[in-house]
């Protein structure tokens, strides 16, 4: 096999490279279609895609068998669930419409849609898959009779993009279309997961594909005739209708791809679940319409980079309105950007104004060149030496900025009464102009590799069903359930929570030992829990019979983390000698000291600043301490209360950490002298865990926070906000399987799990969406929250959720 069939990524792993994706735009109306010259098997097919969402919030057919004006289509819908159903009078009448969301549009999906109506169970007779899992949850559910003939695999036309009646065009990207006549088949003919880091990924079909089956790859650029052959050896090919090859904005054959490699990876796009309401993006995300509203038109884009050399380019196609040259603002933002503000006008956006050529970063500086209808704006982002170039036309403007560091994003808004079309290039097609020397198209292939390819060999959500026995050993509990390869590690922390009822936050850890616990919804002190956990083991834990714990038929959530993995030691770093439980790669130590009651600083091991640390007093009662980078040294916040931050030196003493150690006040929770104390000490580590802050809106269509992986587990706090609306919410993956999330427990409170509207977030292959306008997550534009997130994979690796 060629090398551009296989190739090393994911970690090193053996992969099937897929070379070329097709990029289909709704704005064009095109589509794909085919009539076979024969009806083959109507009753037993499997259809296998890989797709790129592009706009979302809208119908949009996959695939069409129609005649007649009835037919059977595989569709998104405007809700974003995916619904199998008959439409029109003459189909045999079904209707699969799932109760998951897919609205990722960062990533790729792989669908599989299996067939088989001779089945005698009726939930047999069709299967849906999304990346290699079996959907099982459907809002509607009606399957066909038993032998029924569908009007897929008949001879009348089969469409690709759009429904039978030229409605609910699709819009983004497809890739590795295989029909297979004949059979219903699993997704394991199509994919599997890397045996590093656990991520769902393509394999080449192997199989025959029948009468009407057919391979589309879409490497065949010559024409737009040849784009549609197919692949298998039938020669059903496809004919191509409005999609193009013209070099320039509308060029629809792509290198985005659901691989990782040099020649073809998931690019960036313009992100259209981090932008503002008076602005769209269409085009497969990569068209922005730029107008000005209730706000400033703002998009951000899909990948964030902290290092490393980038080039993207940003093609203005049409201008209206009264200003031209427009006033469009074409530069890069970091994370505290909102996209309703002006790029540029505070202090977290640099930018190039096309209506008079400055500069924009809180102020506005000459610069260079206007540019307006027809022009090229490069975009040169070299986050090593920390420098913002613009080109215009392949001419350089300048160094623009200097001096910046953090994660910066691609980014576009506009400042006056203009609407504008601005096509973006990040390398999934060719580019108008060479980029600089050493610079890089805007990919997750040249993101830098993570150092945590799967974050299940780190931290776990462990979910399992109270048995209250006591023979020996008591329900022993592996955490690797918690990904798809059955991962384990031996975890240092043990959070454990019961879903089901009304019970304590259960923390235990190996430096303070087995059977000793600490609450975080009280201010309780140490107990010893005889038949709590009572023992940690290579891949999990075990529990008693304490009804925290193991309580018969109740159901239960134990959060994990490995901190070395029972190994401690004695540190002196600081002024009070401390012992240390550390994994210096996974950001996370476990910390004991005795207090002084004097100003101190403690050791934890890390060899990094810590981002979160959180404390609390085991000898007697105490709240619990939590510092977050966020609100800064002099700030804190407790975990066993819904409270606001609020400003103290008596806990950080006003300074923040260093690499080495932690410093401590002489409030109660963090420095009473002789009383004993542990703490838990978070790093961010890049791919695996973030701890940041974001600005609510008080909208259904939250805001969307960066983290730079796929969440395996979420916790969110307003810091400005006091009361019932400001719990210490906690998601996770294993509780809520699929999108959207809404099952929800609080580190500060014994309450049961919850789950409602008002609890709406998606965890996303690049971070996490707010959905709901609440206070808990997003109350208004003037409340801040603080999050912690712990990864499934890196986004370098990971394909949407």
């Amino acid at each position: 096999m060629s090398i551009y069939n296989i190739f090393l990524g994911y970690g090193g792993i053996s992969q099937y490279l897929i070379n070329n994706s097709l990029r289909i735009r709704s704005s064009a109306s095109a589509y794909l279609s085919r009539t076979p010259a024969s009806a083959s098997n109507r009753q037993t097919f499997t259809y296998s895609i890989w797709l790129k969402r592009g706009s979302l919030g809208s119908r949009m057919a996959i695939f069409d068998a129609y005649a007649s004006s009835s037919g059977h289509v595989l569709e998104f819908q405007s809700d974003d669930t995916l619904n199998f159903y008959s439409w029109g009078s003459g189909a045999t009448s079904l209707n699969l419409l799932t109760t998951q969301v897919f609205r990722d549009p960062s990533s790729w999906y792989h669908i599989v849609l299996a067939v088989d109506t001779t089945q005698a169970t009726a939930s047999n007779r069709i299967n849906m898959y999304v990346n290699g899992a079996k959907i099982t949850s459907f809002g509607a559910a009606t399957y066909p009779s038993q032998n029924s003939l569908l009007y897929i695999d008949n001879n009348i036309v089969h469409e690709i993009g759009r429904r039978g009646d030229a409605q609910f065009y699709y819009d983004g990207y497809l890739a590795e279309v295989n029909f297979i006549d004949g059979q219903q088949l699993t997704p394991t003919s199509f994919g599997s997961y890397s045996t590093t880091t656990g991520v769902w990924q393509p394999i080449k079909y192997a199989g025959t594909y029948g009468t009407n089956g057919f391979y589309l790859n879409f490497n065949n650029t010559t024409s737009t005739t040849t784009l549609g052959y197919d692949s298998s050896g039938n020669s059903n090919n496809w004919t191509c209708n409005n999609i193009s090859l013209t070099a320039g904005s509308t060029y629809d054959a792509m290198i985005d791809s659901p691989t990782l490699s040099a020649a073809a990876s998931n690019y960036a796009v313009m992100n259209p679940v981090n932008k503002g309401v008076s602005s769209t993006v269409v085009d497969g995300n990569l068209t922005a319409s730029i107008s000005y509203g209730t706000d400033n038109g703002g998009i951000i884009g899909s990948i964030g980079v902290s290092s490393g050399k980038w080039y993207w380019e940003a093609t203005i196609t049409a201008v209206g309105g009264s200003y031209n040259p427009p006033a469009l603002i074409i530069g890069v933002a970091n994370q505290q950007y909102i996209p309703t503000g002006a790029l540029g006008a505070n202090a977290y956006g640099w930018a190039y104004y096309a209506l008079n050529g400055n500069k924009l970063n809180n102020s506005s500086t000459s610069y260079g060149a206007t540019y307006t209808t027809g022009d090229v704006i490069g975009i040169a982002l070299d986050m090593n030496a920390g420098t913002l170039t613009f080109y215009k036309n392949n001419v350089s403007q300048g160094t623009a900025f200097t001096g910046l560091t953090g994660t910066l994003f691609p980014a576009i808004s506009q400042y006056g009464s203009t609407t504008a079309t601005v096509p973006f290039n990040f390398g999934q097609k060719p580019f108008a102009y060479t980029p600089p020397t050493g610079f890089s198209a805007l990919n997750t292939y040249n993101l830098p590799t993570p150092a945590i390819a799967n974050g299940a060999l780190y931290n776990a959500a462990t979910l399992y069903t109270g048995t209250g026995s006591s023979q020996s050993p008591v329900n022993s509990q592996s955490n690797g359930g918690n990904n798809a390869l059955g991962k384990t590690f031996e975890p240092d922390l043990t959070w454990i929570k019961s879903r089901s009822a009304a019970t304590d936050h259960k923390w235990t850890d190996t430096v303070r030992g087995v059977t000793k616990a600490l609450v975080s919804d009280s201010t309780s002190a140490e107990t010893t829990d005889t038949n709590g956990l009572t023992a940690f083991s290579s891949n999990g834990f075990t529990v008693g019979t304490d009804t925290n714990y193991n309580n018969s038929g109740a159901t239960y959530v134990a959060w994990q983390w490995n901190a070395g993995s029972g190994t401690s030691g004695s540190n002196t770093n600081g002024s009070i000698t401390s012992t240390v439980s550390v994994n210096q790669a996974a950001g996370f130590s476990i910390v004991t000291y005795t207090g002084t009651g004097s100003a101190a600083t403690v050791g934890h091991g890390l060899g990094v600043a810590p981002s979160m640390i959180i404390t609390k007093k085991r000898s007697s009662t105490s709240d619990w301490g939590v510092y977050h980078t966020s609100i800064g040294n002099t700030n804190y916040l407790l975990l066993d209360s819904t409270a606001a931050s609020a400003s103290s030196s008596t806990y950080w003493n006003n300074t923040s950490p260093t690499s080495s150690v932690f410093s401590i006040g002489t409030a109660d929770p963090v420095n009473v002298n002789t009383a004993t104390y542990v703490a838990y000490c978070f790093a961010p580590i890049a791919g695996y865990s973030a701890f940041g802050i974001y600005t609510g809106n008080g909208s259904t269509d939250g805001p969307f926070v960066y983290c730079g992986f796929r969440p395996r587990w979420v916790m969110v706090k307003s810091s400005t906000v006091s009361g019932s609306s400001s719990e210490w919410l906690i998601k996770d993956t294993s509780r809520d399987t699929y999108n959207v999330m809404q099952n929800t427990l609080t580190a500060d409170s014994s309450q049961a799990e919850f789950s409602g509207s008002n609890q709406y977030i998606d965890i996303l292959s690049n971070g996490f969406k707010i959905r709901n306008a609440t206070g808990a997550y997003n109350n208004s534009t003037s409340d801040t929250y603080i999050y912690a997130a712990f990864a499934e994979n890196p986004f370098r690796n990971a394909l949407a959720r």
